[in-house]
């Protein structure tokens, strides 16, 4: 469960093909390609899989396939890219939603909204390939995936802050490191597994998650700490009331300029995050690697600058 776009996002699945379809056809065929290539590496195995496999699962001819792909390596890191894609989109939902939602609910929707996805071809394809013997010409792509999930861990803890401002920094992170690993164990652990017990061992990590992290950050913690209205975008707290709307309070983010309105009600960061924000900020260090470090959104910490300077 990877939160963000990396080093590898610059090898686009279009720079992996030979020739980019044109017509909504061949962005059809070459859709068929894929599912028919991740679901011949998932049964076989990449070092085992074929051309004329794959060929045959997509109902095409070989040479159809060579006109888009060179080979059988480009085909799985066009793959693997869609993955990290998908990934991408689906985090991003899942940190849109309101932070104050019971505990219980917030970790079903997000683990019922990964046990739908990985149902599919690709990510099934790719996950599984974790238990393969690694595939030669793929280090550029995978490299990075330490830092992808460094980050992830980062988002997550900063959410958990949220929930609980009294949570340290490394509390949170921790809480958010085990969180991580213990679901993609389990995730790759019940992809191998028959029906009954894949079923089993989905209902057992909500029920492990929710016992781990509600004595952290459950709901019985919520009512501790006081509503600030911050942008779901940014999440600057300069925000001003911008009308009504179906007798909803709309608002707008001074820092970005979003408008949204009234159920967007969370938490701004503790005191201690933002000071440690700016703290590396002074040190010289950039906006980007301070949210690669702390979990802060960028935007965020650029807002918090730019209120200081306005205050000076």
């Amino acid at each position: 469960m990877i939160e963000f776009m990396s080093k590898s996002s610059f090898l686009s699945t279009q720079k992996n093909l030979r020739r980019q379809p044109q017509q909504k056809r061949g962005q059809q065929r070459v859709e068929k390609i894929l599912v028919a290539a991740a679901e011949v590496f998932a049964e076989a195995g990449f070092a085992a899989a074929t051309i004329q496999q794959i060929a045959d699962r997509a109902s095409t001819a070989v040479g159809s396939i060579y006109q888009f792909f060179p080979d059988k390596l480009a085909i799985f890191q066009s793959l693997f890219i869609e993955h990290l894609k998908q990934v991408d989109i689906l985090e991003a939902k899942f940190f849109q939603g309101a932070v104050n939602l019971p505990l219980a609910e917030r970790i079903s929707d997000y683990m019922d909204t990964y046990i739908r996805y990985v149902e599919q071809p690709i990510p099934h394809c790719i996950m599984l390939q974790d238990y393969l013997q690694p595939i030669e010409g793929l280090a550029i792509l995978m490299a990075d995936l330490p830092d992808r999930i460094s980050v992830q861990i980062a988002k997550h803890a900063n959410l958990y802050r949220q929930r609980n401002p009294n949570l340290s920094v490394a509390k949170s992170k921790l809480l958010a490191e085990v969180a991580q690993h213990m679901c993609s164990s389990l995730f790759l652990r019940a992809i191998k597994s028959d029906v009954e017990h894949q079923q089993e061992l989905y209902a057992e990590i909500k029920n492990v998650l929710y016992c781990y992290l509600n004595p952290h950050i459950g709901d019985h913690l919520l009512s501790l700490h006081s509503n600030k209205m911050i942008c779901p975008d940014c999440q600057s707290d300069r925000v001003a009331k911008n009308g009504r709307q179906q007798d909803k309070q709309r608002y707008i983010c001074r820092g970005c300029g979003r408008q949204f309105v009234d159920r967007y009600i969370e938490r701004g960061y503790p005191l201690e995050i933002r000071q440690q924000c700016l703290d590396l900020h002074r040190a010289g260090v950039s906006f980007r690697e301070i949210e690669r470090s702390t979990g802060v959104s960028h935007n965020t910490v650029i807002n918090w600058v730019k209120n200081i300077q306005t205050e000076r």
